[in-house]
């Protein structure tokens, strides 16, 4: 089973595919946001709100289109957590962030998120979105969905760092980019749009029909 079809039939991923448009009108603006190290998320603690943003940026800088934080990824982030997540998976998003940032900080030898940089987030990101083998995303597939099942059944379970920090860095890096392509910036701007479907051609090449954009996600 696909790592990403396994997660998402646990319920063990962001579920971002339910996103309601009052949601996603969070990121509907292109506007300059306050700078984000005094932003104030609704839902995460301020430390890891900063060190969430500087990870967005990292995995969708600014280039000739805006980076994440332009686009208030990290905002819609924060509060897909605090009003679309069940209790069961805001605990266990948070279990793996701590992990992960708990490495960042190890790594970097920094006592505080607050104190870090896309520098010193950058290697531990970069290690835990490597592509694994299919012999070690199965044992961590078998990995979380023990934990998950031991958790909703009321119990308790602990989950290898490792394990925790690499399914941490690959659900960020999905949030991240479904949640920058499903903006209306991005989407009317960037992507190919085209807010009234035209005629349907089943089989042409996408340079042709879009210049090699990908398409717009219709909502």
């Amino acid at each position: 089973m696909e790592r990403r079809s396994a997660l998402k039939n646990m319920g063990m991923a962001f579920g971002y595919v339910v996103a309601t448009p009052t949601l996603l009108g969070i990121l509907q603006s292109c506007e300059k946001k306050p700078d984000y190290a005094e932003w104030v998320p609704s839902f995460f603690d301020k430390d890891k709100g900063y060190a969430l943003a500087q990870t967005v940026d990292i995995i969708l800088p600014k280039t000739d289109t805006p980076s994440a934080t332009e686009i208030n990824v990290h905002g819609f982030i924060d509060a897909f957590m605090a009003e679309v997540l069940p209790d069961e998976q805001r605990d266990f998003v948070k279990m793996k962030m701590d992990k992960f940032y708990e490495k960042v900080l190890m790594n970097s030898g920094k006592e505080s998120l607050m104190d870090v940089d896309s520098e010193d987030i950058e290697p531990t990101l970069k290690t835990y979105l490597k592509k694994r083998s299919e012999e070690d995303e199965e044992s961590h597939i078998e990995s979380i969905n023990s934990y998950m099942e031991a958790i909703m059944q009321g119990g308790e379970a602990s989950l290898d760092d490792d394990v925790a920090c690499f399914s941490f860095a690959n659900d960020i890096r999905d949030i991240t980019i479904w949640a920058y392509k499903s903006s209306e910036y991005i989407g009317e701007e960037v992507l190919a749009y085209l807010p009234i479907p035209g005629e349907y051609i089943p089989c042409e090449d996408v340079n042709v029909l879009t210049g090699g954009k990908d398409w717009s996600v219709k909502r």
